[in-house]
């Protein structure tokens, strides 16, 4: 059995939310990698932006990831740019079970458009700004074991899907 459950995508796609719901329902550990860096740093992702640039947040992406990583049974809740980074999709599709948790732009920015968090996005052009990453990172996106549309899909749906493919996974590795 691969050791993680990872979930990956765009911003605003419910990661986190959808993350610690699943990990509750699975009796697992959820880990927010974004969550942590603001810990470990004492500041907001848009703040570590803000002071230490782009490239300091995404090398402490990168730590933490890798490390937790390396632990077992654990959901991990991916920033919306870390799988983009080689050596994180190379270790996540290495050992863990990866999800796309995918949703049309038009729904993300209506997600996004008023959070005053997201480092990469300014209030004026933020539809632009979202489509531009989406089509950027919809391919490397496309390399995760499943890909599950999550638009006009309920929370609970979108954790029903994510639990059967882990559940089944599991299931296969049993054997």
């Amino acid at each position: 059995m691969k050791k993680n459950l990872v979930l990956l995508g765009m911003m605003g796609v419910g990661k986190s939310t959808l993350g610690k719901i699943v990990a509750k329902k699975l009796d697992l550990k959820f880990v927010d990698i974004d969550l942590n860096i603001e810990k470990k740093c004492s500041m907001k992702v848009k703040e570590i932006f803000e002071n230490k640039g782009e490239n300091f947040f995404r090398i402490e992406e990168q730590k933490q990831t890798l490390r937790y990583l390396k632990k077992k049974n654990k959901i991990i809740a991916l920033g919306g740019g870390a799988f983009i980074n080689n050596k994180i999709r190379t270790a996540v599709l290495k050992n863990s079970l990866s999800f796309w948790l995918d949703l049309n732009i038009r729904n993300i920015n209506k997600r996004v458009k008023w959070n005053k968090k997201r480092p990469l996005l300014d209030e004026k052009n933020s539809e632009k700004i979202i489509k531009r990453l989406y089509y950027k990172r919809k391919n490397i996106y496309k390399l995760a074991n499943y890909k599950i549309n999550c638009d006009g899909l309920s929370k609970n749906a979108i954790i029903e899907k994510i639990i059967y493919f882990y559940e089944k996974h599991k299931a296969q590795y049993k054997n």
